[in-house]
């Protein structure tokens, strides 16, 4: 079996995550997803470096959140 490694984005590949639907009443687990985004509020819109690990998050949320 081949040794699976991740790829490094390219230093311009960014995702705006746009947080639309309060954590409130889901899984903690969920808010401290938003958190660990850096997502405060409603409508407060950040931009992540599109790795796997971001995209693990924003799947973990995507009820909570929109991307661009």
């Amino acid at each position: 079996m081949a040794n699976k490694r991740a790829t490094k984005p390219a230093e311009g590949t960014r995702v705006k995550v746009t947080l639309v639907k309060s954590p409130i009443g889901f899984n903690k687990n969920q808010a401290k997803v938003v958190e660990g985004m850096g997502l405060r509020r409603i409508g407060h819109s950040v931009e992540l470096l599109d790795t796997d690990s971001t995209r693990g998050m924003i799947l973990k949320v995507r009820h909570l959140v929109a991307v661009e």
